[in-house]
């Protein structure tokens, strides 16, 4: 009995151990060598187009997100600011599905969590290792910029690619709030994108189908026009 014991401890023992080994060899194996380090900072992942990018294969490089950036959208979740808290979140999915994607490798810095802001720890990350940063904030982009480090930035991307929408077609947005103009109505899709909506002014609170008018893409984002339909009812 104590040998067929002995036995079973010892398979135990030996399938721990493969598995502790198959486990650490993934780990140190996530980055590919020879492929670029590319730093991801929070306003990439809470615009979320980056995802689509990796998902497609055309990143294949080593997806680099510091604790701290996951950090600083925990904060910003947690905030009182109701749409910032929501890209946050939207933000913090993102990592995952990062990290399922087959066409690019993800690892999870653990730097340290003291008070140097995200920006200059990006900034200090990629100059030390020769990476590069991905970023939609304008403002990091000219400072890295500055450093000499290299900027991937989608919005850059997305400027030189057609709209995702023709003109005349229908889509459905929430108006959050009015806009600049008293007959504007404002709405978000999920990745933050403004949506400023004709006539859509009374409508604030409610999800209502839109007409695509144009698209207009600029260095700090991208914002789509589009004309609320109108309700027959009320034309009779």
């Amino acid at each position: 009995m104590e040998i067929v014991i002995l036995c079973i401890l010892l398979v135990i023992f030996i399938e721990t151990s493969f598995l502790v080994y198959k486990s650490l060899k993934s780990h140190k194996s996530r980055l590919t060598p020879g492929r670029r380090k590319v730093y991801v900072d929070s306003s990439a992942l809470m615009d979320g187009r980056i995802v689509k990018i990796a998902q497609s294969g055309f990143m294949s490089d080593n997806l680099i997100i510091p604790r701290s950036v996951i950090r600083e959208m925990q904060l910003v979740a947690d905030g009182k600011d109701t749409e910032r808290r929501s890209r946050a979140r939207f933000g913090m999915t993102q990592v995952n599905e990062l990290e399922r994607s087959v066409h690019c490798n993800v690892e999870i810095l653990q730097d340290a969590l003291d008070h140097t802001p995200v920006d200059e720890r990006l900034i200090e990350l990629a100059h030390e290792n020769h990476g590069i940063i991905a970023t939609n904030d304008f403002n990091l982009e000219k400072v890295a910029e500055a450093e000499g480090i290299d900027v991937i930035n989608v919005n850059a991307l997305a400027s030189v690619l057609k709209s995702e929408f023709l003109p005349g077609e229908k889509f459905t947005v929430k108006i959050q709030s009015t806009g600049s103009n008293p007959k504007q109505g404002i709405g978000y899709f999920q990745d933050g994108t403004m949506v400023v909506v004709e006539n859509g002014n009374k409508s604030v609170g409610k999800e209502i189908e839109v007409e695509f008018v144009r698209f207009m893409q600029t260095s700090s984002g991208r914002m789509i026009f589009a004309r609320a339909k109108r309700d027959k009812k009320r034309r009779k």
